[in-house]
């Protein structure tokens, strides 16, 4: 997987999950890879099936029906270290990092497969949570591949 510098944001903070899914979509098309409508695909997919993945992660991605509006197969890298809930107030699920994806046929189901197997490692996803800098963030996730 390759990562575009451009789509990693570091210290970001949202008041709700959608803020959180919107902001990564807007990164995946202001960066060429999605038209518009991925984004509130992205809601969707979120409303029909929670994106949060456990170990403080998310992957905020489209629904299948969604694949005709992606145009490259991106990533966004989101730190977000107060966090974000993509639970409920009763039942929280709160993600310090958010993988925003977009991919070309069924690279998205690889690329869900990779960030999993890393972020399986809680002290991977501590590591991406406390990273300094984006140069940082792509040097662990280079162990990826």
């Amino acid at each position: 997987m390759q990562f575009d510098k451009q789509l990693i944001k570091l210290n970001q903070s949202f008041e709700t999950k959608e803020d959180a899914i919107r902001y990564c979509g807007e990164l995946l098309r202001d960066g060429g890879y999605v038209k518009p409508d991925y984004i509130d695909a992205m809601i969707t997919r979120n409303e029909e099936l929670s994106v949060y993945m456990g170990n403080f992660i998310a992957i905020p991605h489209g629904t299948d029906d969604a694949k005709k509006e992606v145009l490259k197969s991106g990533i966004t890298v989101v730190q977000v270290p107060k966090g974000v809930n993509f639970g409920t107030e009763d039942s929280p699920q709160v993600a310090t990092v958010l993988f925003g994806i977009a991919g070309i046929g069924d690279e998205h189901l690889e690329m869900i497969q990779k960030i999993s197997i890393f972020c399986a490692d809680v002290d991977n996803v501590v590591k991406l949570a406390d990273a300094q800098s984006e140069d940082q963030v792509v040097q662990l996730l280079n162990g990826v591949e």
